[in-house]
Formats: structure tokens, sequence, C-alpha cells
């Protein structure tokens, strides 16, 4: 695993999970996940063009932007510090879970939720 993988991510297994009918999300569940995962994408994908908008900014120094984007600014520069390319890769990831989850999502209750086993996904 290089530098730029060091957090795992799955949404490829995820996604061939669900289109194989082994994993099964309680439609609520996967509605709430898939909620917290939008929200999110939206933050990633508008942490990405605060960093693209800071590199076309070839002369701006950071105490000449206005107020209400310089924190924007610093703290999507200071995530992509920390972890380099992750921004990147969670914008391409977090689909797939969202998609996986939504294959996944059933209202059948309980029933059907033993296909995965007992085993939940669980969201922060």
């Amino acid at each position: 695993m290089n530098e730029n993988e060091s957090v795992p991510f799955f949404g490829e297994a995820l996604l061939r999970l669900a289109n194989e009918g082994r994993l099964v999300v309680d439609a609520t569940q996967a509605d709430e996940a898939i909620a917290g995962l939008e929200h999110s994408l939206a933050q990633v994908k508008s942490r990405l063009r605060v960093l693209r908008f800071w590199r076309d900014q070839v002369t701006t120094r950071i105490d000449e932007l206005p107020d209400e984007l310089r924190s924007f600014v610093v703290e999507a520069l200071f995530a992509d510090q920390v972890a380099p390319g992750q921004l990147e890769r969670a914008a391409a990831e977090f689909p797939k879970y969202i998609q996986a989850l939504r294959r996944a999502r059933t209202s059948s209750g309980p029933a059907t939720s033993r296909a995965w086993r007992g085993h939940r996904l669980q969201h922060p």
C-alpha cells in the first residue's frame, strides 16, 4: 500500500456484494447512511473546489482573501497536506458506497437482513 492508499476504501467490494445480493441493509439504516454519505460527499467536493480555486490563484496570499473564504481555504489546504490525495479518492469512492447502499436497501425487514448474517453496516 503506497502513501496515498493508507486509508482503505472498499467501494468496489460493496458494489459487488450488493450486486450479488450478499449485502442487504434495512431501508431506514440505508437511508440514514446514504444521507450521511451524500453530505460527506458534498463537503469533499466543496473542499476540492476550494483547493482548485487556491491553486489557480498564483499571486493571492491567504490574508488577502475575504474572511468568509479564508477559513475554507485553510481547512481544505490542511486536509490535503495531512492526507494528500485522500479528498480525490473519497470523491471517487463515496458515490460507489451510495450506489451500493441503494442497491442493498430493502424494506422487507428482519427476514431479509439474515442474508447479511447479523452484521450491520454502521455509519457514524
